[in-house]
C-alpha cells in the first residue's frame, strides 16, 4: 500500500534518516525568525505609507514635494522587503525539499514504518506549503504599500 523502508525493524535506522532529515531545521527556525522581522518590519512601512498620505491630504506644495519623496522612499523599502521574503521563503523550501528529498530517498521497504514515514513526509509537504502560502501573502501585503505610496505621490503632483 504504501512505499516501505528497508530495515523497518531496526529503530536505530528510523531514528538514523529521520535525526539527517531534521539536522536543518536549525535552518528552517533561522529563516522563520528572519520572515518575521521581514514581515514586522512590512508592517512598519505599512503604517508609514498610510501616515503619509493622511498628512498629503492637507499639505502645502513644499511639504507635499517632502511626503511625496518620503513615500517613494518607502516603496523602495518595500520593494527590498520583499526581495527580502522571496529569498528567505525560497531558502525555506529549498530547505524543506532537501530534506523531503533525503526522507523519500529512505524509503525502501518495511510496512510498519511506511506509516511513520507518510505522515512525517505529510508534515514537510505542508511546511513548504505554508511557506509558499506566506510568500504570496506577504507579496500581495507589499504590492498593497506600493500601490498607495504610488497613488498619493502621484496625485500630490
Amino acid at each position: 500500500m504504501f512505499p516501505t523502508l528497508s530495515g523497518a525493524g531496526d529503530p536505530d535506522s528510523i531514528a538514523h534518516i529521520i535525526q539527517v532529515a531534521l539536522a536543518p531545521a536549525f535552518l528552517l527556525s533561522g529563516l522563520a525568525t528572519l520572515l518575521n522581522v521581514f514581515s514586522t518590519r512590512l508592517g512598519r512601512v505599512a503604517d508609514k505609507v498610510d501616515k503619509l498620505r493622511a498628512d498629503l491630504i492637507g499639505a502645502g506644495p513644499d511639504e507635499a514635494a517632502a511626503l511625496t519623496r518620503r513615500l517613494a522612499y518607502l516603496r523602495r523599502r518595500s520593494l527590498l522587503l520583499d526581495l527580502a521574503v522571496v529569498l528567505a521563503s525560497l531558502g525555506g523550501v529549498l530547505t524543506g525539499l532537501a530534506v523531503l528529498t533525503l526522507f523519500v530517498g529512505a524509503l525502501r521497504e518495511g510496512p510498519a514504518a511506511s506509516v511513520l514515514f507518510v505522515c512525517f513526509g505529510l508534515a514537510l509537504g505542508c511546511t513548504i506549503g505554508a511557506i509558499l502560502a506566506f510568500l504570496v501573502e506577504i507579496l500581495l501585503a507589499g504590492r498593497g504599500v506600493r500601490i498607495a505610496a504610488g497613488s498619493r505621490g502621484q496625485q500630490a503632483r
